[in-house]
């Protein structure tokens, strides 16, 4: 599938709103750009794999609990994204770098990488499976 302009602006928005809503704790936002049948994992530091999370309930359950044990504020930045048009959805490769401030100071938790399979449904672009490579644990 070869992505318009406008298709790839819409998923630069999405991955945005995504990170933005999980930051602001938007659950509603950040349901919304998960795909029903969404599958999230992840790797940190190049152990085993956790999960998969199956089904958007699952993955909103795991972002409850994560938020739920931090006290600080996130701000988890995307970047440096690009695509993959090669199969049957695209795929969205970026660069996440996750900052925590606590007690007015800021720094730096986590460097990784999403990889996010895209679907179109309801007029909308949703992911429809995530994996995130952190760099190291923290």
């Amino acid at each position: 599938m070869k992505l318009s302009t406008e298709q790839k602006l819409a998923i630069h928005e999405l991955l945005g709103r995504a990170a933005y809503a999980y930051d602001e704790r938007d659950m509603q936002m950040l349901e919304n750009g998960f795909a029903d049948n969404a599958g999230m994992s992840m790797r940190i530091a190049g152990g085993e794999i956790i999960g998969p999370f199956n089904g958007r309930d699952a993955i909103m359950e795991l972002m409850r609990s994560s938020m739920a044990q931090q006290a600080d504020v996130r701000r988890h930045v995307v970047s440096n994204i690009f695509f993959e048009e090669n199969g049957e959805n695209p795929v969205a490769i970026s660069n996440l770098t996750l900052v925590s401030t606590l007690d007015g100071k800021a720094e730096m938790l986590a460097t990784g990488v999403y990889r996010d399979e895209l679907i179109e449904q309801g007029g909308a672009w949703r992911i429809l499976k995530r994996h995130l490579e952190l760099d190291s644990s923290y």
